[in-house]
């Protein structure tokens, strides 16, 4: 037996309790009107699997949740600490409900213009859909040649269990972004030597970072999105902060970036021209996708590989709204985006109210 809702939010992150908060607002009841599932164990989202070494001192940008500020942190917790129990007080003062763990397998067309919604814990048969999964459970790995035969460890950020399990090891960090040069600088400290290699030379970004730098980097993700591309992170547009720590490490050489290999060796990586270094550990901070196989039997995905969205709304199907998703994976764009599929689904299904009565009359 199905059950019957108006809205299914997958997720529980920023993006899903933002949009589970503005349904609460626009007067629909949770495990009546709504439901909210979530696959992980706990309240938190994707912050409660991030490694211990990254504190809440060191989150930059983390806007806080509609209707409830975070006040009072210690700067020194762990973040998966401070945001989990933040996520669950707010979880709770709001009444949403969220149902955990409940995996979702298969979004499909279930006929009389519901969605059906496969879950762990049954089918849900709903007028829309509010998906709000993310990236962190779609860690991606490049191959290149060799990968196979390298007697070391290899591991990706997803598993990244913070510094002290590289100690006295020599450690590869591939990739450019924000969480690679992270997990470099505090590599450096123990290990018995770090290289750092990216595709692309990186791109230092000085000064403030404000709001109309915002705003033209979410744009040059949205015009990706609206092309029907598959979304590049906000922070692949921003650049590297420069800031006090990164400026110490370049100048000790813990930022001299390398190019990409050209394959891997049984001891280590090597380029075409000769040159090789010996590794370890190679940890691959290579990004994430987006998390949305489950959607597959709706045939959302456009030619270009992503979901073409007016909005949040996909434009295949109006029922469905993508949140966090590209231009709005970022905690306040996650916000906005919960607050914008509200509006449009609350117009949604008022319009499939008044649609069997004008039947009727006619």
């Amino acid at each position: 037996m199905n059950h019957l809702v108006d809205v299914v939010v997958i997720g529980a992150g920023q993006a899903g309790l933002s949009a589970a908060y503005h349904l609460r607002r626009a007067g629909l009841e949770p495990d009546r009107d709504f439901v909210v599932l979530d696959h992980a164990p706990r309240p938190g989202g994707a912050w409660q699997f991030r490694w211990p070494s990254l504190t809440y001192g060191k989150v930059h940008g983390m806007h806080a949740l509609p209707g409830m500020e975070l006040t009072g942190a210690d700067d020194g917790r762990p973040s998966s600490e401070v945001i989990g129990e933040y996520f669950a007080r707010y979880e709770e003062r709001f009444g949403l409900r969220v149902h955990r763990p409940a995996g979702v397998t298969a979004v499909r067309e279930g006929g009389d213009g519901r969605l059906l919604v496969e879950s762990s814990e049954g089918t849900y048969a709903t007028r829309a859909l509010i998906n709000a999964t993310g990236t962190w459970d779609r860690p991606f790995w490049p191959r290149y040649p060799g990968q196979e035969t390298f007697r070391g460890r290899q591991l990706h950020t997803a598993d990244y269990p913070g510094p002290a399990g590289f100690a006295g090891q020599r450690v590869i960090v591939v990739g450019g972004g924000a969480s690679g040069t992270q997990h470099l600088m505090e590599i450096a400290e123990v290990a018995a030597g770090t290289t750092w290699v990216t595709r692309r030379e990186p791109v230092w970004r000085e000064g403030p970072f404000g709001e109309a730098e915002g705003r033209a980097a979410v744009a040059l993700v949205e015009d990706r999105v609206r092309r029907g591309l598959a979304p590049r992170s906000v922070v692949s547009v921003t650049g590297l902060p420069l800031n006090d720590a990164t400026r110490r490490a370049r100048e000790r050489g813990i930022l001299d970036r390398l190019p990409m290999f050209d394959r891997i060796t049984p001891t280590g990586v090597a380029w075409k021209d000769g040159r090789t270094v010996e590794a370890d550990v190679i940890l691959w901070a290579t990004g994430f996708r987006a998390a949305i196989d489950h959607l597959a039997p709706l045939r959302l995905r456009e030619p270009g590989g992503g979901i073409r969205l007016d909005g949040t709304r996909a434009v295949r199907d109006e029922r469905v709204h993508l949140v966090g998703y590209g231009p709005s994976a970022s905690t306040i764009g996650a916000n906005r985006a919960g607050r914008a599929a509200v509006r449009d689904i609350r117009r949604l299904l008022a319009r499939q109210e008044r649609e069997p009565a004008e039947r009727v009359a006619a």
